[in-house]
């Protein structure tokens, strides 16, 4: 398979890695200790940790966006704030 006509780079890489291996952790997680709990939180509706993992990945996608757009690259302090996020809504979602 020829993948020349992406542009590949190992930042490009080890997101796609990261992504692969969130969702592989939770399906583990899953597996183990099924259901989750599910809990209302702030956003007053029922969530899951799979629907928290999905909130985090969004909106992380928005910060990183913003972050862009705001202050350019490097983008380290996005993912300083996506992390402080995305734990954020596993706490309080």
């Amino acid at each position: 398979m020829d993948l020349s006509w992406m542009a590949w780079t190992w930042p490009t890489a080890i997101f796609f890695v990261t992504i692969a291996l969130l969702l592989l952790g939770m399906g583990a997680w899953e597996c183990v200790r099924p259901g989750g709990g599910p809990r209302v939180g702030v956003l007053g509706f029922e969530t899951t940790r799979g629907d928290r993992l999905f909130i985090s990945l969004l909106g992380s996608a928005v910060i990183s966006l913003a972050w862009l757009g705001l202050f350019g690259p490097p983008v380290w302090g996005a993912l300083i704030v996506c992390l402080i996020y995305a734990g954020a809504v596993f706490r309080f979602a």
